[in-house]
Formats: structure tokens, sequence, C-alpha cells
């Protein structure tokens, strides 16, 4: 039931998936100034929370997507959107991704959830809002759905989830990542995640890196061989992909959910679109506009008429902890 219709018409050339892929990362250049506290973590680790407040009773937990971090624009520019609408933000870095290297050879994976819970029981244990609301772009929001719909004990405070550009399927969605059309997406994940594995062989001398297959990998599986599979304990990529993946947990989703997956993401495959899910579930909405690439959402060169997405993000929270005068807010903006 809960499928959306679409509402997003960006002008000529953000109607080019990859032009609206690279066109917010390149071009967006928001800024804010977050408080970070860092957390430490059941197995002596760390995570950095970034931290927007304006005073609000509705604290909304923002997860990045692979190799981000809060400083990704469209944390940045959804933090700054929200809190103008009166709601409190914080970002969750990763393990690795804060700009400072974890302390333990293990850092994050698509499907690990753990963390996220951690964080989750934290905020509701040393903060007192009334209501928290769980957002993941990409891979966090692979994690923000997994989440949902994996545990039992959700506090309840946690009153819905938004996930945007989420490959929810991640055996189909690799096997897309690979096609010549994402190479140069690809190539800029690899290149990144190379240079973590290097140092995370030179800070534990009994992790064993091919160095050489570390140079010539090409694909994910390739680095989920020699790290993801053996750290996190998975039989190889394939029961990696199958684990982690979020879309078999969609349909045990308790509170009102919304994945936001533009059809010409060029990520995701035809699996990542859950239509059934969102046909039979009361509480799982889909929106798939036409445009959009991945975590773009981008409509025009004037930065004042790109916030298409953090104003679908806006609605649905004010409609899941029960504001319904919240299209009246987004036109007086």
């Amino acid at each position: 039931m809960p499928i959306i219709s679409n509402t997003f018409s960006p002008s000529f050339p953000f109607k080019s998936a990859h032009f609206n892929t690279v066109y917010r990362p390149l071009f967006m250049k928001d800024t804010i100034e977050y408080q970070r506290k860092r957390i430490t973590t059941w197995d002596a680790d760390f995570i950095d929370l970034d931290f927007s407040l304006v005073d609000s009773n509705t604290l909304v937990l923002l997860i990045h997507g692979l190799e981000g971090s809060s400083q990704s624009n469209y944390m940045i520019t959804t933090s700054n959107y929200l809190n103008t609408i009166g709601f409190d933000t914080v970002c969750m870095n990763l393990r690795g991704c804060s700009g400072e290297d974890n302390l333990l050879l293990e850092t994050y994976h698509s499907g690990k959830t753990d963390d996220l819970e951690f964080i989750i029981k934290y905020l509701k244990n040393n903060y007192n809002y009334e209501n928290i609301v769980v957002i993941g772009y990409s891979l966090g929001g692979n994690l923000a759905l997994k989440y949902l719909g994996e545990y039992s004990n959700i506090p309840s405070e946690v009153k819905g989830g938004i996930a945007v550009s989420v490959p929810v399927d991640l055996t189909s969605s690799q096997a897309e990542l690979n096609k010549l059309k994402n190479k140069i997406y690809l190539n800029e994940f690899l290149r990144t995640m190379k240079l973590k594995l290097l140092q995370k062989a030179e800070k534990f001398p009994d992790f064993q890196l091919d160095k050489e297959l570390l140079f010539k990998a090409s694909k994910f599986r390739h680095l989920e061989k020699q790290y993801t599979v053996p750290v996190f304990g998975f039989d190889s990529s394939e029961d990696y992909w199958q684990k982690a993946s979020a879309k078999p947990f969609i349909p045990e989703i308790k509170v009102p959910t919304l994945l936001i997956n533009a059809l010409d993401d060029s990520f995701l495959s035809q699996e990542c679109y859950p239509i059934k899910e969102a046909k039979e579930m009361k509480n799982f909405h889909l929106l798939t506009p036409n445009y959009g690439g991945h975590v773009g959402f981008m409509s025009s060169f004037s930065n004042t008429e790109n916030r298409w997405l953090e104003q679908q993000i806006g609605v649905f929270i004010q409609e899941v902890i029960g504001i319904r005068h919240a299209h009246n807010i987004h036109k007086n903006l």
C-alpha cells in the first residue's frame, strides 16, 4: 500500500543520473559546526558523534554511506535543514570514518548493526528525547533498515526510520557496481579503502594482508576476501552479502519507515526496489522518483532550490512524530 507517487522533477542536466550523483559532492559546499562527543564502545574502541542542537524534543540520528562521514554533503545539508524546522541532529561516524583511525582492526561493514544498536541505547540512556528518528544513506541506509527489522528490543523512543539510495540486496548491487558504467565510482571507493587497509596492516602486524593482491584489487570482493570475510568471520563474500543485506529484514520492521531509491540510481539493481514489501506492509513506505542518481536528488544549479530530498525527510519525520502541518512549514521556508 504505501508506495508514494513521484514528486521529483529536476531541470534538464540533473535528469542525467551520473551528473546528479557527482554534482552534490563536487559542487555543494554547505558548512556546519558540530559539537563532537566521543563514545567509548563495549570493546574498548570509540565512535565519534557529531551533534547539531536547537533545543528540540526530537533527535534525528544520521548514518553516512561507504567511506563517508559527518562531513559528507548530504549529512550537512540534512542536519542544517532539520535544524531550521526545529529538530536536533546527531551524525554517527562509523568506525574509522571520523578523521581518525579507530583503535581496533575491525571497522564497519554493510550489516554491522551492533554499533548502531549501541549508539541508540546510549542516546536513549543519556539524553531525554521523546522521539528518535534514524536516517541512513546508502550503506548507512542498509544499516538503518537492517537494524529496524533485526532487533526486537528497539527503544520506544525510536519512532521511525528513513533510508536513502540503499543497496538493500548486496548480492545483486555489487554486481551492478562492477559494470563499466560505475567504474569511476568503484575505483574511488577502492582507492580510499586500500589506503585504510594498508594503515591497518601497519598497526596490526598479525593481520596478514597480501599487498600485491591489494594493489591489483578491482572489485569489492577482492578486498572482502582479504579483510571483511576473515576479520568479521564470514565464510565468503557471498555469505557476507547474504547476511548483511537489509532486504530480508524489511518485513520485520515495526515502526514507520521510508525508503527513497531513485529509479536511475546506477548503483542499484532491480532487486533493490522492494515493491512487494511496500505493497504488503503498513509501516514500510517506498518512494521511487524517476531521477536523482545515487544520493543526489539535485534539481538545479541554484542551491536554494536543491532541497527536495531534505524536504521529503522533514515531512516524513513530522508525520511520524505527529506534526500534521508539515507541508505548511515547508511552504514558509
